[in-house]
């Protein structure tokens, strides 16, 4: 198990030694959404905002 920091709040996220750079992970202290970018540094970010196409 791996520790990172939330970037929304700082808060800590237990992060399993097979996760996957695409994964989306939710903070279990703020609820926002994060993706991981990189596995080695482990690394997350703010996950992208899934848009409506509507149809089109």
């Amino acid at each position: 198990m791996t520790t990172v920091i939330c970037v929304e709040c700082d808060g800590e996220l237990e992060m399993t030694d097979d996760v996957l750079v695409g994964e989306i992970v939710e903070c279990p202290d703020c609820g926002v959404e994060l993706e991981v970018t990189s596995v080695s540094p482990l690394t997350i970010e703010l996950a992208p905002e899934v848009e409506e196409d509507w149809g089109e």
